[in-house]
């Protein structure tokens, strides 16, 4: 049996909010947009511009979702970045917290607009810790 990876669907609680974190701060695209009049909910598509095979589903309930004040129990996604220490730069200056900072060159770990861990890994090799990365205290 040949199989495919498809898409990893997360509920959200503001398009706004959370298209301004996904796309505004890691890149991500939308590829397309579904409304369901009857049943009363939006998906919308997201991939990384170089790789559109794999997908993230964001799903707006128009009424409404608990989606409660902790996700962590659905653990995390994970994105391979070009220079993590500019992504989680971009991500500061739009407001983004950030959870566990890049102090060893190579990973981090924010949360989206719905308390959703993403994890960051830099390309290729570690690069140089640096200030203000090195020194930065975790935000859980």
């Amino acid at each position: 049996m040949i199989m495919k990876y498809l898409h990893t669907m997360l509920r959200i609680s503001n398009i706004k909010s959370s298209l301004k974190f996904f796309c505004d701060g890691l890149g991500l695209k939308e590829v397309r947009r579904m409304e369901f009049q009857h049943d009363r909910f939006t998906l919308i598509f997201l991939s990384a511009p170089n790789d559109i095979d794999a997908e993230l589903e964001l799903t707006y309930n128009w009424d409404g979702d608990n989606l409660g004040e902790n996700s962590r129990n659905f653990g995390h996604i994970a994105y391979r970045v070009k220079n993590i220490y500019e992504t989680c730069e971009k991500l500061q200056n739009i407001g983004v917290v950030i959870n566990y900072p890049p102090r060893d060159g190579h990973m981090a770990f924010v949360k989206s607009p719905d308390n959703i861990s993403i994890e960051l890994l830099q390309e290729g090799n570690k690069l140089e810790p640096k200030e203000p990365w090195l020194s930065m205290k975790n935000n859980d």
